[in-house]
């Protein structure tokens, strides 16, 4: 696997990310029980073991393995260390780090980023070089209750968005459109659901695409790239990348669980939108 690393571009003065955003999504069935276990037992930390010892639910414990070999996998093919010597820390919100070598990167560069969601026997995993990252994926079969909860959490401009369209699906859709990309987003700045999601807002085009944000008054970054997907049908998906003026305006969707090679489909990054509420 080709990892580009940090340039610098000619009279900038500064370090320029020329590498791809890159996305994993890993459903559960792509990594056999037996074999998840196994990976587990070599390649994750003893936070990681007591985690999943906690679990009531099979099906639970098998989501975390996988989603946590997932994140040891690409980290490892991304930065060039083996997978169980991977040091991941965690926020005081509880966000992974990885914690970087004192003497740098076998594969280059000075930072890299990653984050990760699953909801029902699917994994997302994005990761970046020296940008701040967050994802998120839902399938669109959750309850109307569940709906109804998370539509409250928006701005009034929002749900007014919501409730434009038709009962069923297309308002569902519309729901977890704005929900995918909010944590995403959220997550993104390290804060999860600590951060009220109706003090920003987005304005997405009926078909497809975020067309403007509004950040919250803290946002520092102040202007994202935001990206949609729909890997795979009833499956939805958001990527929040922090823009920087050098970053290759594309993103790599890689399917399955890391183990092959099998060429990953490029998906363009929106242009950067922003601007605080």
């Amino acid at each position: 696997m080709t990892v580009n690393s940090l340039v610098v571009e000619a009279g900038a003065g500064q370090v320029a990310d020329r590498s791809p955003v890159k996305v994993w999504l890993c459903p559960n069935e792509d990594l056999p029980h037996d074999m998840a276990t196994l990976l587990a037992d070599h390649w994750l930390d003893e936070h990681e073991r007591q985690i999943a010892a906690r679990f009531l639910f099979e099906r639970d414990r098998r989501q975390y393995l996988v989603a946590h070999a997932l994140v040891r996998r690409a980290l490892s093919l991304e930065v060039g260390l083996p997978e169980a010597e991977l040091v991941i820390w965690r926020s005081v919100h509880g966000r992974p780090f990885l914690q970087l070598p004192a003497d740098g990167l076998p594969r280059g560069g000075r930072e890299v980023d990653f984050n990760l969601s699953h909801a029902h026997g699917y994994n997302l995993l994005g990761v970046v070089r020296s940008r701040r990252i967050g994802v998120d994926v839902e399938r669109l079969d959750r309850g109307e209750q569940a709906l109804n909860t998370i539509v409250r959490t928006f701005t009034p401009q929002e749900q007014r968005w919501v409730a434009a369209a038709p009962r069923g699906r297309p308002r569902d859709r519309r729901v977890l459109r704005l929900w995918t990309l909010k944590e995403a987003y959220s997550k993104a700045r390290g804060l999860g659901l600590g951060l009220p999601f109706d003090t920003f807002s987005f304005t997405l085009a009926d078909d497809g695409g975020v067309r403007a944000f509004h950040g919250p008054q803290d946002d520092r970054a102040g202007h994202w790239r935001f990206v949609e997907l729909e890997p795979v049908p009833e499956v939805l998906a958001a990527v929040a990348v922090e823009a920087g003026p050098a970053q290759e305006p594309v993103l790599r969707l890689h399917h399955g669980f890391p183990w092959g090679r099998a060429a990953p489909r490029s998906v363009p990054l929106s242009s950067p939108v922003g601007g605080r509420g």
